[in-house]
């Protein structure tokens, strides 16, 4: 019944969850977050920062059938596999290639940009409630090319991006020196997106939203999840290592962990893992006005508050194998050439886990056996950019609101 207070265990203290936490407290309900490590110390503590409703075009596209070899014989490149991980992704890898087809690529575009509408304005109550209001700045975001060739190899970026209305320019090399004047003259072309802004600092951003759900009365509870109570209406508890929390619903957003909790929650997901590096220099030297990014190189540098971080790359790997901290490597070389006089003295890599779908859609939605469970996950690199996105809409589910978007595409059991 609409408006009825609910006692509610959200289960994941990353950007998703905290954001779907401080949404739920919003409406009334009785709120605990779970979470076995601090707020923000998985995928959202080394995040690319970017927010905005630009990305519309899925991994996934026409012709990556013929880049999977490649993919496995390059360790180091924008887009790998390891060859250790194969048999286990298989299921997850046949999935990828069936969502490249030409018609399903239209349809997750659709979906994606339907779910990226009122992305800013979505964050909006929620800084207000963490009083941060100008800890996301709205900028504006460039891709970058460094050669014609790439530059024409994502025209069919660009006319997806045109089809789903995304406002974009597309600039000449002096356009780009005028734009940003930090970078190298290397780049033939650039596409500069207007609505797309990046948060100063990802990891304090989640964490002040953390402290406002506190101060709000959420409870936090740090413990590692281990199981649920499950009643004859669904999830009645959730167990962890510390205490059983009584629960109404429930909510899975523990990202790249998410899979044994769904399935014990009756929904058999196809997540897997993107395993992202990023490079973070404390005193770079330069002074970037915005984010810039290449899609031929695979990686953003974002300048914040604390440092010039440079994030990107896809490893299709896992959750167990150790990092290859050759990836980070790359990527300092990239942006060394992009912006003379940078400082990497302090520079320090990092490793995350990007929770993954195959079609590039995250699960927003109910258990298809449980209709008090609920699963939000699988973001990709949209993690930051959705979180408060899907935490409103996750809320308008549990408080049995009707529904602002058709949630069809995101259901847990499309596959």
């Amino acid at each position: 019944m609409a408006g009825e207070k609910k006692k509610v265990v959200v289960i994941g203290a990353g950007a998703i969850g905290v954001c779907t936490a401080l949404y739920l407290l919003r409406d009334g309900h009785d709120v605990t977050l779970v979470e076995k490590d601090g707020p923000a110390e998985g995928a959202s503590f080394g995040n690319g920062s970017v927010i905005g409703e630009e990305s519309v075009v899925p991994v996934a596209m026409p012709g990556i059938f013929w880049r999977v070899p490649k993919m496995l014989l390059n360790p180091l490149g924008p887009l790998a596999v390891r060859w250790s991980y194969l048999p286990q992704l298989a299921p997850w890898l046949v999935e990828f290639l069936k969502a490249s087809s030409p018609a399903r690529v239209e349809e997750i575009s659709k979906a994606l940009a339907a779910l990226m509408a009122g992305t800013f304005e979505a964050y909006d109550p929620l800084l207000e409630m963490a009083g941060e209001p100008d800890m996301i700045r709205r900028t504006g975001w460039m891709g970058v090319y460094e050669t014609e060739k790439g530059f024409a190899n994502d025209s069919r970026y660009l006319d997806i991006q045109k089809r789903r209305g995304v406002e974009h320019e597309i600039l000449q090399a002096e356009e780009i020196r005028q734009l940003e004047p930090s970078l190298a003259p290397i780049f033939k072309r650039a596409v500069y997106y207007p609505k797309v802004g990046y948060s100063i600092n990802n990891y304090r951003m989640v964490r002040a939203f953390a402290e406002a759900f506190q101060r709000g009365g959420g409870r936090y509870l740090q413990a590692e999840v281990s199981g649920f109570d499950i009643g004859e209406a669904g999830p009645r508890a959730v167990r962890t290592d510390k205490e059983t929390v009584a629960c109404d619903a429930v909510v899975v957003a523990a990202g790249a962990w998410s899979k044994p909790l769904a399935e014990a929650l009756g929904a058999p997901v196809l997540l897997d893992t993107e395993r992202g590096y990023h490079m973070t220099y404390p005193t770079p030297g330069v002074a970037p006005r915005l984010p810039v990014y290449s899609t031929e190189r695979a990686f953003v540098a974002t300048p914040l508050e604390n440092g010039l971080r440079v994030a990107g790359t896809v490893e299709l790997g896992g959750l167990k194998a150790a990092p290859n901290w050759n990836r980070a490597k790359v990527l300092e070389s990239h942006v060394s050439r992009w912006y003379p006089g940078l400082n990497t003295e302090g520079g320090k890599p990092w490793m995350g886990f990007r929770p993954s779908m195959p079609d590039s859609l995250p699960v927003i939605g109910r258990s298809p056996r449980h209709a008090n469970a609920f699963l939000a996950f699988g973001h990709g690199h949209c993690g930051l950019m959705l979180a408060a996105r899907t935490g409103a809409l996750v809320a308008e589910m549990v408080s049995d609101k009707p529904m602002s978007l058709d949630m069809t595409p995101y259901r847990p059991d499309r596959f």
